[in-house]
């Protein structure tokens, strides 16, 4: 899984701008069923955003998205406010939706 450049990241936030939550961290944090759920969204659409509800300091939100984007192997495209955006690219060629200039 090779890096994202920062371009990259910028055009996946933009395809993320309409798409609601597919999941949400709450006071428990990052959970299995979280996991499972976030992973579940990467094999359904390859972006999802995922909404923290009840952390609001900076370090704590950084930490669990990075800690969420290691735990999928996903790519943390950006994290904004308190919103999070994931892209994991499909595992079958056919079944890729989103192609990354």
């Amino acid at each position: 899984m090779k890096e994202l450049k920062g371009s990259q990241r910028k055009y996946l936030r933009g395809l993320a701008h309409g798409l609601n939550p597919a999941a949400f961290v709450g006071q428990k944090g990052m959970t299995d069923a979280l996991i499972s759920e976030v992973n579940q969204g990467l094999d359904a659409a390859e972006l999802i955003k995922v909404k923290f509800v009840d952390n609001k300091e900076k370090e704590t939100k950084t930490a669990l998205a990075r800690e969420i984007a290691r735990r999928t192997q996903s790519h943390l495209a950006g994290l904004i406010g308190h919103v999070a955006i994931y892209y994991r690219e499909h595992r079958e060629p056919e079944k890729r939706t989103i192609t990354i200039p």
